[in-house]
């Protein structure tokens, strides 16, 4: 158990959100009582971690062989390394959020292929179906998280598999969980050179992102969802995603459709902090108005 009182108060909620990979996740999850737990792969082993706050006081409990790991690295995930103080809104939209949301931190998990892996699960398809892969995958292939959170009526919480135990998953199985080719055998060969990866979580924004783009099928989205995460870096600006340009553009100048060059060009002041700048925007609400079908997923495991 450890007991924490950080500056400023971080919102326990805004800070770890980022983490849960939808709802159902096997490895995160936010109970009614106001507690985060969290299951995870640590380089000590697995654990599981449970964080509450009251009176400004953080306390945490957590179980396992990666249980130490956990509370040690406490700090850095409630964002005690994050420092908002360098960022100044430019906009009002901004500034709005910025005011509104005071215990917002950026969160550093110091682990890398945990965020990474559903990056890639993510590529290409709806939230809803790299959810749903994350999910059979961990509860398939994962070993039970140590402690109170396993079993239960939604089956507990899991955490991921081992590099070996990633590569080991045969075909039909990622077929079943809706995954294609390209995305197992992007995750196959990031497993392959675990080490390598995970060292991008002590780098600096663009030595990890160099990193991380050397396997092929990780390009800038992939690193920059993953740095967010493991790194906790305030510039791991997301280009190429399919909403986030014309979120950023419909907040700040009211257009409709807005290109990645254009929300690089209307984020420049906040260079150094742009990650900053974009999840307050979204903390915002303003979004545009849907204007097309929403996308009809398709699904490979029946395929």
């Amino acid at each position: 158990m450890r007991s924490w009182t950080p500056e400023g108060r971080p919102d326990l909620r805004l800070t770890l959100g980022p983490l849960g990979r939808g709802p159902g996740d096997p490895a995160f999850r936010m109970t009614p009582d106001g507690a985060i737990w969290r299951a995870a792969r640590t380089p000590q082993g697995p654990g599981t971690l449970r964080i509450t706050a009251a009176d400004g006081t953080v306390r945490a409990q957590a179980w396992g062989d990666g249980a130490d790991w956990l509370l040690e690295a406490l700090p850095g995930l409630l964002g005690a390394g994050d420092d908002p103080t360098p960022f100044t809104p430019r906009h009002r939209v901004v500034h709005e959020a910025h005011r509104r949301n005071p215990g917002l931190r950026l969160t550093r998990t110091g682990l890398v292929l945990e965020s990474l892996i559903p990056a890639i699960l993510e590529q290409k398809v709806t939230s809803d179906e790299a959810y749903r892969a994350w999910r059979l995958l961990l509860r398939r292939h994962g070993e039970p998280a140590p402690g109170p959170a396993t079993g239960g009526p939604d089956g507990g919480m899991y955490v991921m598999p081992a590099p070996r135990q990633w590569s080991l998953i045969p075909s039909w199985e990622w077929h079943r969980a809706g995954v294609d080719n390209k995305r197992s055998s992007t995750i196959l060969r990031a497993v392959r050179v675990a080490a390598r990866m995970e060292e991008a979580a002590t780098m600096d924004l663009a030595a990890a992102t160099a990193r991380l783009t050397v396997i092929p099928g990780i390009g800038p989205w992939t690193a920059a969802e993953t740095l967010q995460r493991s790194n906790g870096d305030p510039d791991a600006l997301t280009v190429g995603d399919l909403h986030l340009p014309n979120i950023i553009g419909f907040a700040l100048t009211g257009a409709l459709r807005t290109d990645d060059a254009a929300m690089c060009a209307l984020l420049a002041p906040y260079e150094g902090q742009r990650h900053r700048a974009a999840r307050l925007i979204l903390l915002s609400g303003r979004v545009p108005p849907r204007r097309a079908p929403r996308y009809a997923p398709k699904d490979i495991s029946r395929i």
